[in-house]
């Protein structure tokens, strides 16, 4: 009994403990690399899909990891000097000159890549034809990064949810 009071007296305290704040970021117009992971929902018509998503961003190059809601991956697509690449889990892969190219490759229409440093920072309006919009940020605090991004052009409707951001050096 005196043993189960001890962890209950630490869980309290430690339950009131404080946590420092975080710093405060730099404004998004000057984070030049970035890392984050999270999750996407693409709707078109009646197919739905769901995603989680790993991006690393940095000026020379993109990878995008996409794996099932239970970690299987899915494809991997990278953007760098020589264009862009996807490669899906059954070893199948694409290739194109940039990010807008390879998507009207493999879904039939553009998606708002080339403009994905602007957008996941937290721009929003017209981007390559579709709307985006940040409908929550990590905080209220200037300079706060997006963690719920919808992007919607024609029927295609996706949603992107920001779990954690990493700066990158």
């Amino acid at each position: 009994m005196r043993m189960l009071r001890f962890w209950l007296l630490a869980l309290l305290l430690a339950g009131c403990a404080s946590v420092p704040p975080a710093p405060p970021r730099p404004a998004p117009e000057s984070i030049s690399a970035f890392a984050f992971s999270g999750r996407i929902a693409v709707r078109q018509g009646d197919n739905r899909h769901n995603a989680g998503i790993d991006w690393r961003h940095s000026a020379a190059r993109d990878e995008v990891l996409l794996a099932t809601p239970l970690g299987q991956g899915i494809a991997a697509i990278v953007r760098d000097a020589a264009g862009a690449r996807l490669t899906l889990a059954d070893r199948r892969s694409f290739a194109a000159a940039d990010w807008g190219e390879l998507s009207a490759e493999v879904f039939g229409f553009r998606l708002p890549l080339g403009a994905a440093t602007r957008w996941l920072l937290g721009a929003t309006g017209d981007a390559e034809g579709w709307q985006v919009r940040v409908l929550e940020r990590e905080s209220d605090l200037p300079n706060a990064l997006p963690t719920l991004l919808e992007f919607e052009r024609d029927d295609i409707h996706v949603r992107l949810r920001i779990d954690e951001w990493t700066e990158v050096e």
